[in-house]
């Protein structure tokens, strides 16, 4: 049996990975994939790429390729989720800000720098017109941190997964005063270059048993009423972030990856830019 670790946020887009790993799926080939929930997200699932912490990630798309044009030894091997991720736009409950013009040059709350919270600051700024060099930062590290900042005053807004966030907004702990999509798809899967040298075949054995869940996945009876017992949601917004979501068994195409790179490029959040080969491994 071969040991794979790998990790992800806990939330609804990785219901997959919890059920084929409830399943047994991996070990049937032969593999212990041990799997680690990290709410810190993005940031935090890089930085343990390259600690050699884990040996695969399901990591947000203009993180994962921020941090390996950063020099993360690590490839993006596919991707995970197609469709865009749609970002929520919170400030707290008593927040004089009620519209997205109220936040110019306002404080975000982020998880860390490089996570997905970091960056779509800097991407929905831009779409504001805003200037981007004057953003300014406070780290929360957790959904629980953000909670505490825009409570205490010490951060304004927190940019989060809108689904994720709702029953906080239900609760009125946050107020969701706008969504940002991605223009791109929303989550990759990461492997260490160490990994995909020496477990290359282990590696496509793990993607070709989560690409035949994914691909299945929106059609099981029971679905709504297990991820919302696992989620805490209401089945309604589930079956709305359902029907906007689409999980993906294909390669990460250098059309994306150019897409990607630009904006971050353009966006003065990277310093160099480089081949789609060194992001991307074709398995």
């Amino acid at each position: 049996m071969k040991t794979i670790k790998i990790v992800g946020v806990p939330e609804h887009f990785n219901m997959p990975w919890y059920q084929s790993l409830a399943n047994r799926d991996f070990e049937r080939d032969g593999i212990d994939l041990q799997w680690t929930d990290i709410p810190e997200g993005t940031g935090k699932m890089c930085q343990m790429l390259r600690s050699g912490e884990t040996d695969m990630a399901v990591v947000l798309t203009e993180g994962m390729v921020k941090d390996i044009l950063g020099s993360c030894p690590a490839k993006i091997v596919q991707v995970y989720v197609a469709t865009p991720l749609l970002w929520g736009i919170h400030v707290g409950d008593k927040s004089a800000f009620y519209a997205i013009s109220d936040l110019q040059q306002t404080t975000a709350a982020i998880s860390r720098f490089g996570s997905g919270s970091h960056l779509m600051a800097y991407v929905h700024a831009q779409q504001q017109g805003w200037d981007t060099s004057a953003l300014q930062f406070q780290i929360v590290h957790t959904i629980e941190g953000a909670v505490g900042a825009l409570q205490q005053g010490t951060a304004d807004y927190f940019m989060w997964e809108r689904f994720m966030t709702q029953p906080l907004v239900d609760s009125g702990v946050f107020r969701r005063i706008g969504v940002c999509p991605t223009p791109w798809p929303c989550f990759v899967i990461a492997v260490r270059d160490e990994v995909l040298v020496n477990e290359k075949e282990a590696v496509i054995s793990i993607l070709n048993t989560i690409n035949a869940k994914t691909k299945h996945f929106k059609e099981q009876s029971q679905l709504i009423a297990q991820l919302a017992q696992r989620f805490h949601q209401k089945e309604e917004a589930l079956e709305a972030w359902l029907s906007c979501t689409e999980w993906s068994q294909n390669p990460f195409t250098e059309t994306e990856f150019e897409q990607v790179q630009n904006h971050l490029w353009n966006l003065n959040l990277i310093d160099k830019k480089d081949t789609f080969a060194s992001v991307v491994k074709m398995l």
